[in-house]
């Protein structure tokens, strides 16, 4: 049943389920499905670090943005002038 679960999170790339997963790691007795847990447990890895640089990469691409639309904007004045 957690295998499943396992393989379910990593499909949907749910890192929630992931981390809830891997908080209530069960004790495995068969050979296979400890093989089969090591395996999806290295897929899941990949899964998150795959995340984690993209979502790097958009938070980068985000401040250029940031940037870019500070520098051409026309400065504001900050005084309110009630001389004219």
């Amino acid at each position: 049943m957690w295998l499943n679960k396992l393989k379910i999170a990593i499909i949907e790339k749910d890192v929630d389920t992931l981390n809830l997963l891997m908080d209530d790691l069960p004790h495995l007795d068969k050979e296979e499905d400890i093989e089969s847990a090591i395996f999806l447990l290295k897929e899941a890895t990949s899964v998150v670090k795959t995340l984690q640089s993209t979502t790097q990469e958009s938070m980068i691409q985000m401040k250029k943005n940031i940037n870019f639309l500070k520098a051409t904007q026309s400065p504001v004045s900050g005084t309110l002038d009630v001389t004219s």
